[in-house]
């Protein structure tokens, strides 16, 4: 048997799948595409997670552009993390041009351009369905680990929590939160103490301050009501096939805690609402999320325990989670570990940081005897993609060198006119759009304070009445109104007649000659 034989019965031995399968190209060996080695990704173990990488220009975006339109038109829900702003386009048809002709004639496949269902969120003031959440459906131990708060200043938030929850006080944005934060460190310490023990001034000004640095991300937008359903995600569109959530999220690069603040309540959201599951023939939800390092990059260690527990968990609800980034070491080893499908687009060695990056990297994916994986690493073409994935029996697959399908939608920004378009007839529009301004903690507390100032007011006002002496009968006459007119006429006469005495009394303002 040739080599180029054995390879491609290794390829169709390794991406042979009982089940439901999405095409994503076909292996090449020594530079040259092989069609019937075709490769396939098994929808039973798409809930495995997995890892999209690659450097800038390599078309790993694309990848994960084509994946969602497969799993979309497997009725398989997808949710995209669109942080470039190029993954809009997925709602309109592509075009074909002399690129994508010759790709296609090597793959021997029929490149057939389509649009896609699509809704569009968003987590800002961006055009969209608006994401939201409240304060209390976080709850206190989600919102220490999002602040970033040691023990003892996550016990305060307990403490809140615990007071707001006993005195039916809804913490639905940071404002409320801030409101009951500065009544317990003020007004309200004497009786919070009294009933939930002693709280430390020091550690409601670091909570504070660590919401303030929230708030300067824009969370203000985030936190509140309408809250979103995370049951919306998994919606199946009227043809069939699973709806294609793009989240725009352009506008956050430069405010990574607010995306990882918002990433973790939403997998959280989705870990407390499905029901266990186990392997399901096909996933409910896949997650993409580009530009992982986002999420990464400023966390603490306890909220990248979190993560990773929560990626560990998750797949047990047929929810599947891939992230996107340009270099795999973005993603903490601990996670990298749970990944099981890994498409590798090139890399570059410019410096000795990087061959050292690109070694680690070729450790990641099974030894092969085809390959000299870490120089090929270097030598990817634009398209083209290393990739293993997790057969259905959980065991990887042998390492492909691929040449990937492209999209078959647009790979391009939508216009605001087809923009406009998708929000107007978006059926979550009109649920999440309309601005609630219910009565909460901050109403709530306000109003007691005003009124506890009022009661104070009044209190000091009768202790005043009752402190002072009742007027004598002798006090009652001088303060009589008319007696008080006789008195004022007759101190007149009585100085006129003093003036007269004196020899001035004959003298008018009229005369010719001054009184003075």
């Amino acid at each position: 048997m040739s080599n180029k034989d054995a390879f491609i019965t290794a390829i169709k031995n390794g991406y042979t799948f009982k089940g439901e399968t999405i095409k994503i190209g076909a292996a090449m060996l020594d530079g040259e595409v092989i069609p019937e080695a075709e490769i396939f990704l098994p929808l039973k173990t798409m809930n495995r997670h997995g890892l999209v990488a690659g450097a800038t220009g390599g078309g790993k975006t694309k990848s994960f552009q084509m994946i969602a339109e497969g799993l979309s038109d497997a009725s398989v829900p997808v949710l995209l993390m669109d942080i470039k702003g190029d993954l809009s386009g997925i709602a309109a048809a592509g075009t074909i041009n002399d690129k994508i002709t010759a790709r296609y004639q090597s793959l021997k496949m029929e490149y057939k351009p389509c649009t896609f269902p699509v809704d569009l969120l968003t987590l800002s003031q961006q055009k969209g369905v608006r994401l939201r959440a409240t304060v209390s459906e976080f709850g206190p131990v989600l919102l220490t680990k999002i602040l970033g708060l040691n023990d003892t200043q996550g016990g305060v938030v307990a403490m809140i929590f615990k007071y707001c929850d006993d005195h039916k006080l809804p913490l639905l944005d940071l404002k409320d939160f801030i409101k009951v934060l500065q009544y317990v460190g003020n007004e309200g310490k004497a009786e919070l103490q009294a009933t939930y023990g002693n709280i430390s001034t020091t550690s409601t000004g670091t909570i504070l301050r660590k919401v303030i640095e929230l708030q300067q991300q824009g969370a203000d937008v985030f936190f509140g009501e309408k809250s979103f359903e995370v049951e919306d995600l998994m919606r199946i569109s009227d043809d069939g096939r699973g709806m294609i959530s793009v989240l725009r999220v352009t506008d956050l690069q430069d405010r990574p805690k607010l995306f990882s603040t918002f990433m973790l309540q939403m997998l959280a959201e989705l870990y407390a609402v499905c029901p266990e599951e186990g392997d399901l023939d096909k996933p409910k939800l896949i997650i993409f999320i580009d530009e992982a390092h986002l999420i990464f990059q400023e966390a603490s260690k306890a909220l990248l325990e979190e993560i990773d527990t929560i990626i560990k968990l998750i797949r047990s609800k047929g929810i599947g989670i891939y992230f996107c980034t340009q270099n795999p070491m973005d993603v903490p080893a601990s996670v990298l570990g749970q990944l099981g499908l890994k498409i590798q687009h090139a890399l570059r060695a410019f410096t000795a940081a990087d061959r050292t990056v690109i070694k680690q990297t070729a450790q990641n994916y099974p030894e092969t005897t085809f390959y000299k994986t870490e120089d090929l690493i270097t030598q990817l073409g634009i398209g083209e993609a290393l990739v293993t994935i997790l057969n259905e029996k959980g065991i990887p697959t042998p390492l492909a060198h691929v040449m990937m399908c492209t999209p078959r939608s647009r790979m391009d920004v939508l216009t605001d006119a087809e923009i406009d378009g998708i929000v107007n007839h978006s059926k979550l529009v009109a649920k999440y759009n309309q601005v609630i301004n219910t009565s909460s903690a901050y109403e709530m507390l306000t109003a007691k304070l005003q009124q506890a100032a009022a009661n104070t007011q009044a209190n000091a006002t009768a202790s005043l009445k009752q402190a002072k002496p009742e007027e004598s009968t002798l006090e009652k006459v001088a303060n009589n109104t008319i007696v008080k007119s006789m008195m004022r006429t007759a101190g007149t006469t009585i100085v006129r007649s003093l003036l007269g005495s004196l020899g001035l009394g004959g003298r008018t303002r009229s005369s010719s000659k001054s009184w003075f």
